[in-house]
């Protein structure tokens, strides 16, 4: 069993997501601890990017904080590389194939592995396009996470069957960020993933509230809430770690309030 894979042994994964750099690495490397503390089971760690086309304002101005604390890739490994020894859970990048590319394909899952990073999201590299990453990616144990959307419709079959780690299923159509109400056709989506593949899946995209994180987890495999998080972290800046771990502590214990 994968390191990720353990992450959703035998229980319900909640997955929060933040923009490494924001407000700055220590405060980061401080928030992932937080986060970890309260529940986290799976941490989702952005790499700052200029053109983040999945994600909403509120994790697109995040970017733009880390960038201008000029916050680069080598940062980010740094820290991660800091931050991996005291933390238990898995840690996986999402970030965009440019950064990848620019990085040296080769050379950034080689450094993944240095640093204790044990999966990618690329949300704008297609199931077709895949393969150019996830060959690399794989000769240093570094999964590629799939992303399953409503639109992926004749494909998810595919994408499911081939997936490792566990799939990424976006709730609804758009960008990143909070939403009134979720996508009502979820569990559907959720129950034919399931009919080709063990793999867990968590839903992620618009869930900020613990009642939406639990109604996700009862649905699937567990939760990725990414804005709602973001939004502490700009409000709150250096302050911002133990109101994250507030929130996550939160989200977590509302899967068990029946």
């Amino acid at each position: 069993m994968s390191k990720i894979s353990e992450a959703f042994n035998n229980k319900k994964a909640f997955i929060p997501f933040i923009t490494c750099g924001d407000p700055d690495l220590e405060t980061t490397k401080e928030i992932i601890r937080q986060m970890e503390k309260n529940g986290a089971d799976l941490i989702e760690l952005g790499i700052p990017f200029s053109d983040p086309t999945a994600e909403g304002p509120v994790i697109m101005e995040a970017n733009i904080r880390a960038l201008k604390n000029n916050i680069t890739t080598d940062h980010v490994f740094e820290m991660v590389s800091e931050i991996s020894s005291e933390v238990s859970i898995p840690l996986v990048f999402m970030t965009y194939a440019n950064v990848v590319y620019s990085y040296g394909i080769d050379r950034f899952f080689k450094r993944c592995q240095e640093t204790g990073i044990c999966g990618i999201i690329l949300p704008d590299v297609p199931f077709e396009e895949k393969a150019e990453f996830e060959d690399v990616a794989l000769n240093y144990d570094v999964e590629f996470v799939s992303m399953i959307a409503p639109t992926s419709e004749d494909r998810i079959d595919e994408i499911s069957a081939d997936a490792k780690g566990f799939i990424y299923i976006v709730s609804s159509l758009g960008v990143t960020g909070t939403r009134a109400e979720l996508n009502g056709n979820i569990k559907s989506l959720v129950d034919r993933v399931r009919k080709n593949t063990d793999v867990p899946c968590a839903v992620g995209f618009g869930i900020s509230t613990p009642a939406q994180a639990a109604q996700m987890a009862d649905i699937a495999d567990g939760a990725i809430v990414g804005s709602a998080i973001v939004r502490v972290i700009e409000q709150y800046g250096k302050d911002a770690p133990a109101q994250v771990g507030k929130l996550v502590k939160d989200m977590k214990e509302a899967y068990y309030v029946s």
